[in-house]
């Protein structure tokens, strides 16, 4: 107690007003600790309090490499939603241990348990005697002392909604951070970076009706202090954050439609450009309120267009009205998914469970998902993955449901709404379309109508362009159905914009690759059942190699129709259908061109190429190393396995072949190994091969063309320029069996 008087009355002393000063002096020479901003250092204790209270929030490395750079470059100011002390904290908190720009000065905060206690005071002693000589409390905004500080590197922190916010900026007239940041961009050179920042207590999408527990306690998106306590005590695992994109001012201020304006309406915009990015965002995490499937009927059957069309179609089949609306509102039973989060958390439990069984591992490309998630802000993302196996569509929504995105909604065949799996799926986030529309106009009419109030939702969508699984390993040209109906729906206003995402996913070893040969030697494919199910468990007792996926570079649609020049409501039906089938078939090549070349297709493509009598290792090896160089040369993406050790590896996939008998070892010695062996290829098998082997045909196609067109010339001596006829006419024979490339011409 004593040591605290002796430090109040030095307080005193310091600041003691010396009469032979002027008083307007003291502002600037004294005033310089404010309750918004911390300090570099708050303490040993509040600093491993504070580490220790947020540890379980997960921030994951991607989300924060480009923070530094950024810092370097310009001025970085934090944004969050809401105003929060908790926010404040944690992120100053985690960044400064990470070593990353760390919230210094907080807009319109006031910390005063975490201070310091010496520093607490010379803030409290600074305020009184500021009050004493000027009558007014002190403003770092008229002062310059927040300019001061944020030109000096210190990052801030500004919060968009609060509770007094309104009141404050147009009652009370005080000062606009957002206002204040835009005057001071306009006054410097340097860029000031508005970085959005979002934290999440729980990824599942809020609900059009809330729980008691969201009345009493707050929404997920922003706890009452209570709920916020009991989740991270509970489950701090639970907590992530996510970076938007940040927002250079300096360029948003030179935007065309901001530029001329006044300094209101350019705050404004700043601040609804904000909201709009972290909603926009946040939605991108966990989708969009999900509505009940009672409403979600009653939403799409009493739309005045789809009123409209059953009126219409009630008289000119002379059908009761009521008929007509029951069949459209069964239609909608018979399509819609019942998207559940239980029975989706439970699945992801099911299928990790399955992963670690039956595979070696997941190769994803991280880089283009988190270009997905960044392009995902803009509009829904179509999702639209190769198609070679049924669990195609489980690992994509679980590698979304893992990595902070919503899992989609799933187009189905209807094959697969059996029992019990259908309701399963259902829940999962699947609906179920009928093979062929043909003759079914209502039923086609409930289904466009369920795809645009889809879209309209924001609801991201998968569906596979093949139609169905490939039974050859190559890419079946693309259906072009259900790509209409998305199209038409944009068409149609569901959407500001609808982003196309191309996927590979690939297999060392297909689950169904014999029932596939079964079909390709003309036997009848069997119908998905009950009873199918049940015999899969046969599979979980063996090994497929790893899975592999692969992002392409997503596909604005918006974007691509500025490049077409035409906008889609300006087509005929003639340059209408023209656009869907060219964008299929760029979906097509997209995918091809980040098809993974796995060791099983490499080495299966090597073996057709041998001998069918009988070949040495060394002759295959020969084949190997001109597939790998001439990949090598097209900038195809090969599996780690081949890029670190390609020999070895070829070897392991020789055995697993020999294992399998789809090769056979021609030699007396039965030392393992094959220096002196010579090896055939089984002939009841090459069909397995002939499959990995398409798996990664495309790359081979323009070289294929190119040497047929040269052997027709049948000379030494020619220019590229006389391949020409021959190449497209080539590439026109295939049409059917390849898809043609709309941006490359011979």
């Amino acid at each position: 107690m004593l040591k605290m008087l002796k430090y109040i009355k030095l307080q005193f002393e310091k600041y003691k007003p010396n009469p032979k000063k002027k008083s307007d002096t003291f502002p600037q020479t004294h005033h310089t600790h404010y309750f918004f901003q911390l300090p570099d250092n708050i303490g040993i204790l509040s600093t491993f309090i504070l580490r220790l209270f947020y540890s379980g929030i997960k921030v994951a490395e991607e989300q924060t490499r480009n923070l530094k750079k950024l810092q370097q470059q310009g001025i970085v100011v934090y944004v969050t939603k809401p105003k929060s002390y908790f926010l404040y904290l944690f992120y100053y908190t985690r960044f400064k241990r990470d070593g990353l720009p760390y919230p210094q000065i907080g807009f319109d905060y006031k910390i005063m348990i975490w201070q310091p206690v010496s520093r607490f005071f010379k803030i409290f002693f600074s305020y009184i005697f500021y009050i004493f000589h000027n009558l007014s409390l002190p403003d770092p905004y008229a002062s310059g002392y927040i300019r001061k500080e944020l030109m000096n590197n210190r990052p801030a922190l500004l919060s968009l909604v609060e509770q007094k916010g309104f009141h404050r900026r147009f009652i009370k007239a005080k000062k606009d951070p957002v206002q204040y940041l835009i005057e001071m961009q306009h006054s410097i050179d340097r860029p000031i970076f508005l970085v959005p920042q979002l934290m999440f207590f729980d990824k599942k999408p809020g609900r059009s009706l809330p729980n008691i527990m969201d009345i009493v306690f707050g929404t997920k998106e922003n706890p009452v202090k209570i709920r916020r306590l009991m989740i991270m005590f509970k489950n701090p695992g639970k907590v992530f954050v996510e970076i938007s994109e940040p927002v250079n001012l300096k360029t948003f201020l030179a935007l065309p439609e901001n530029q001329k304006k006044n300094i209101e309406y350019q705050t404004l915009a700043l601040r609804r450009s904000l909201l709009n990015q972290i909603n926009r965002h946040r939605q991108s995490i966990t989708g969009p309120v999900l509505k009940s499937r009672l409403e979600m009927k009653e939403n799409i059957l009493t739309k005045e267009r789809l009123q409209n069309f059953m009126e219409h179609h009630s008289k000119a089949r002379d059908i009761p009205i009521q008929k007509v609306q029951k069949k459209a509102s069964d239609f909608l039973d018979e399509i819609a998914a019942n998207y559940n989060m239980i029975i989706i958390k439970l699945a992801s439990g099911v299928i990790t469970w399955v992963l670690n069984t039956m595979f070696e591992g997941v190769t994803v490309d991280k880089d283009g998902l988190n270009r997905v998630k960044t392009m995902s802000h803009k509009g829904p993302v179509i999702l639209i993955p190769c198609h070679k196996s049924h669990i195609d569509y489980l690992i994509l929504s679980y590698l979304l449901y893992h990595n902070n995105m919503p899992c989609p909604h799933v187009a189905a065949g209807k094959n697969l709404s059996f029992w019990p799996l259908g309701p399963l799926f259902r829940s999962g986030g699947a609906f179920f379309i009928r093979r062929t529309f043909r003759g079914a106009v209502l039923y086609s009419k409930v289904f466009a109508e369920y795809i645009h109030n889809l879209l309209a939702e924001g609801f991201n969508i998968e569906f596979f362009i093949e139609g169905g699984r490939s039974r050859t390993g190559k890419l079946i040209l693309p259906k072009l159905g259900l790509l209409s109906i998305l199209l038409n729906a944009y068409k149609n206003g569901a959407c500001e914009d609808m982003i196309f995402a191309p996927i590979f996913i690939g297999y060392d070893t297909v689950l169904e690759e014999s029932s596939y040969l079964h079909e390709i030697e003309g036997k009848e494919k069997q119908p998905e059942s009950l009873v199918q199910v049940i015999k899969a468990r046969k599979f979980l007792k063996k090994r497929y190699g790893r899975i592999y996926i692969q992002f392409h570079e997503p596909i604005s649609l918006k974007e691509l129709l500025l490049q077409y020049g035409t906008p889609i409501q300006d087509m005929g039906s003639k340059e209408f259908n023209i656009f869907c089938r060219n964008l299929g078939h760029r979906v097509i090549n997209a995918i091809n061109s980040v098809t993974v070349v796995t060791p099983h297709a490499l080495v299966a493509a090597a073996l057709m190429n041998c001998s069918k009598k009988s070949f040495s290792l060394d002759h295959l090896t020969s084949h190997v190393e001109t597939y790998m160089n001439h990949l090598l040369s097209q900038k195809a993406r090969l599996a780690d396995t081949l890029l670190v050790d390609h020999v070895h590896t070829v070897e392991h996939v020789l055995d697993t072949y020999v294992q399998r008998k789809f090769i056979e070892r021609i030699t007396k010695d039965k030392t393992p190994g094959y220096d002196d062996s010579l090896l055939k290829v089984n002939q009841s098998k090459r069909p397995n091969l002939e499959y990995y082997k398409n798996n990664c045909i495309a790359f081979f196609i323009p070289a294929a063309i190119t040497s047929l067109a040269i052997l027709v010339k049948d000379t030494f001596q020619f220019s590229a320029s006389d391949l020409h006829s021959d190449y497209e006419f080539l590439q026109y024979f295939f049409k059917y069996e390849f898809a043609y490339d709309v941006d490359k011409t011979t």
